[in-house]
Order: C-alpha cells, then structure tokens, then sequence
C-alpha cells in the first residue's frame, strides 16, 4: 500500500457521516403516502438508517417496505424484531399491503421477511440473515446490557439494517448513541468523547444552577424554553453537548436518521394526520393519614419516600381509579407495582391485567382480547405493553404518576395516535406527596418538546447540507508527507 492509499485510508476512518450502503428501491407499495414513499426510498438508499417517526406515521409499512425491497436484493431471509405480541400484529400488517412474512418464535422460518419477538433472538443465528429490522428500537437502551449487546452483535456484520422508532431519545439526546451503534456508526463512547463534555461534581453544580434559574424563568415565561441555550437545554447527567458542536452533533444524527411527527416535517401534507384533541386530568387525591411522625401530608423526598408514599396510598389510589373506569367504553390502566395491578384488577369489574409473571402466550391472547374489544379494561404496567401495539378503540387512559417520561407518552400514544377518531382522555393520578412527581414530569415533557423541536429543526437545516463530501479534486498528500 502506497503512502497515498494509506492517507485516503486515514481519511476515510475518520469520517463521522454514515455512508451510503443501500440499494435503490426495487418494491413500493401501493398503499404508501408520499412522505412514506420518500422514507422509504431514503431508508433503502442508505442501507443503514434509522427512522424515527412518530406513532401512527405507518412505521409499520415503512418498515415492512423496507424489509421487503432487502429480500428481493439479496433473495435472503430478513429478520424484523418487535416487542412481544406485536409480532402477530405486524404480521397482519404485512397481509394487508400483500407482503409475504411469517411469525417464527424457535428461529424456524421459511424463506422471506422473518418477524420475532427481541426475546426470541437468541434462537436465531447472524448466518441466516443479511438485514435486520428492530422495530420500537427505543427499547433497546431499557434492556439488560447482556439483552443489548446480544441485539448489537447479532446485528453488527449485516449490511442492511433499519432502526424503527418513535422515541429515540424524548429527553436524553446522549441515549442517541444507542442507535448509531447498533448500525455501525460511532459506538455509544465515541459519541460521547466527540460531541460531549463530562462534568465532574463542580460542573454538575454549576449546570443544576443554570437549570433552575431557567426553571425558574419558565414558570414565568411558558415560551422561555424555546429560548433555552444550547448550554443549559443540553445539559444531561454529568455530560453537556459541548457548545462548538451543536451544529456538527446534529449533521452527524442527520447523516444516519430521519425524523418527523408529521408529514410536513419532511415538507408533505399532513391531511389526515390531525390528531383529535387529547385532555390531560391531573388527580391529586388526599391521603386517608398523613406518613409516620407527620401531622399532615407533605411531599415526598426521594426516590425511597416516594415508593412508601406509593405502598401506603394504594387503597386509597386505587379505588379512585375503578371509579374513574366505571363506564362502558374501553379504557387502559397503567400501573408501576406489582401490588396495584393485582388491586386494580380486583376493584375493576371484569378487568384483566397483564403482568410480568402471565405467560407469555397468555397476554398475546389478552393484548388481541383487548383489541378486538372483547376485554374493556385492560390493566398492565408500561414497561411490560407500551410499546408498539395499536389501541385507537380506546380513547381513555388511565396512569399512576411516574418520573420516566418515555413511558409516560408511550403509554399515551397507544390510544392518541393517528387513526384514532375520538378526543382521548388521559387521567394522572397522584397523591399530596407525590406532586413532585408530577412537576417532574411536566418538566421532562416541556424539554423533550424542546428536543424534539431542535431534532427536527437541525435536521431539516442539516438535510440541505451535502453531509458526504463528494470532492471532485483528487486527494493529495500534504507536504509534509511527501
């Protein structure tokens, strides 16, 4: 190897954007919109791209597209990863646009798209497969770090994969680095040494002061956040997007990913993607007696109060939310501990939970029970059923307070999402000490908002730069070299 191939080399080795790797589309379905036309064609030019689009955007399609179009290029199998029960689920979405796949469960399948479930993936072998498809890719960052790296490796030598997801970071853009890893860019780690800084104990105080003062300014000022620096809306954690690397951070996602909660944020119509209006009703209810050595209820402090606080408050909480449920239309209840799902079940007539100990064939019958409509009240926490599966039936939502705010909308998007023809109704109840809590969540909701505005904002401005520079000057060596 010359000196010249070995510098083209190095320069290649340090290039940030992902390259193009893909195809052009040799199948579209009839049934895609223009926008999905457009993420389809993109997502299959790449090879290697990530979609993150919001619920009811037709992910489904997309990806099925997607999968479909790899399977006619290599005439190999492709496998498409999804929560538990939205395997089946996608699988009928595949025969309503006349796309062949099948539901494997034990890594027997025939010859075309392969749809499994992110638990069954250790019964399948890399060898099989030139694509991947992880549908809710989000959930990757929840999984144990054995479950993730597993998805990882399995992943890590096929040369088509698609990321599918509708939160890929609602409130923590350092969760970003999850996604370029899984398709081959800068690993979790490297994100972070190029584009982030690591605060230490000094810094940590300091960025938590600039944050309250902001705080402080958005209870005056609802818009404030919009006029957040980069410097206080970036701060997660012990890590701040480093201030010179805004714009480059931004070019980088762009280079590998596309995002949009309408169609008009790619520049289409967004006729017939007008959600109904969605009321959020905050209960605060009073607690029977005040906690041990208090004369009255306060908040709680910590993580550790807030969960007792939780335990001595359950009778309480959940009788308030069977009467909330007590009417004819469907309606879905979201718990956190084992404890209230088994009392919710029991106080709501006719209700039917789906816990971590159901089998796992059980709650698919449950969850398509649900579905159909055949179950009114479904009960379950959302780290076990908020991800993927499609419910615009139900319009009335019901949730215990929580400081995740991915679970939080996720658990919300099941109901209002496009498709959905009704006002939805969405319930928070809480008790006198768990109002920190809930002004938690209106924060992480106010700056995942925030997020989301800048995703599409630079993305949008980054899409009009040529992110690979296609020079049209041969490289030379630098004198020194020579």
């Amino acid at each position: 190897m010359t000196t010249l191939d070995r510098y083209s080399a190095f320069l290649d080795k340090r290039k940030q954007s992902a390259s193009l790797a893909g195809f052009d589309p040799v199948f579209m379905p009839e049934a895609a919109f223009p926008f999905q036309q457009h993420l389809i064609e993109w997502s299959t030019r790449m090879g290697r791209s990530a979609i993150f689009a919001d619920c009811g955007l037709g992910k489904s399609l997309m990806q099925l597209a997607w999968a479909q179009n790899a399977h006619v290029k290599t005439g190999r199998r492709v496998l498409l990863l999804t929560p538990l029960a939205v395997a089946e689920q996608t699988q009928d979405e595949a025969r309503k646009f006349g796309i062949d796949a099948e539901v494997a469960i034990d890594g027997k399948a025939g010859s075309g798209i392969v749809i499994s479930n992110y638990e069954r993936l250790q019964h399948f072998s890399p060898d099989d497969y030139d694509a991947v498809v992880c549908d809710e890719s989000s959930i990757l960052k929840s999984y144990s770090g054995q479950t993730r790296k597993r998805i990882t490796r399995f992943m890590s030598k096929k040369p088509y994969r698609l990321l599918c997801t509708a939160t890929a970071a609602p409130n923590d853009w350092v969760e970003l680095g999850t996604s370029s890893e899984a398709l081959g860019g800068l690993s979790h780690s490297d994100m972070l040494k190029r584009f982030f800084k690591y605060l230490d104990d000094k810094g940590i105080k300091s960025e938590t002061r600039k944050q309250q003062e902001a705080e402080r300014l958005v209870a005056q000022d609802a818009n404030y956040y919009k006029k957040l620096a980069f410097r206080v809306a970036q701060t997660i954690g012990q890590w701040r997007l480093k201030h010179h690397a805004v714009d480059h951070f931004w070019q980088w996602v762009a280079s590998w990913s596309r995002a949009c909660r309408l169609p008009s944020d790619l520049g289409f119509d967004d006729d017939g993607y007008l959600l109904p209006p969605m009321t959020e009703n905050r209960h605060v209810i009073k607690a029977k007696t005040p906690p041990p050595g208090f004369l009255f209820n306060i908040p709680a402090a910590g993580l550790g109060a807030e969960r007792d606080e939780r335990r001595r408050t359950l009778d309480e909480r959940v009788a308030y939310v069977a009467d909330l449920v007590d009417h004819d239309q469907p309606a879905v209840v979201w718990c956190h501990m084992n404890d209230e799902g088994d009392a919710l079940e029991a106080a709501i007539p006719g209700a039917r939970q789906i816990a971590g100990k159901t089998p796992d064939a059980e709650k698919i019958e449950l969850y398509r029970a649900f579905a159909s409509g055949e179950l009114r009240v479904l009960v379950t926490k959302p780290k076990i059923g908020a991800w993927g599966l499609n419910w615009q039936h139900c319009n009335h939502v019901v949730t215990f307070a929580s400081h995740s705010y991915e679970q939080y909308y996720q658990s919300v998007r099941r109901c209002w999402r496009f498709g959905q023809k009704r006002p939805v109704t969405v319930d928070i109840v809480a008790t006198e000490g768990e109002v920190r809590v809930i002004d938690n969540m209106q924060r992480k909701a106010q700056q995942a908002q925030v997020m989301f505005d800048a995703l599409i904002r630079h993305m949008n401005h980054s899409v009009k730069i040529e992110t690979e520079n296609n020079f049209t000057m041969p490289v030379e060596l630098p004198r020194f070299l020579r």
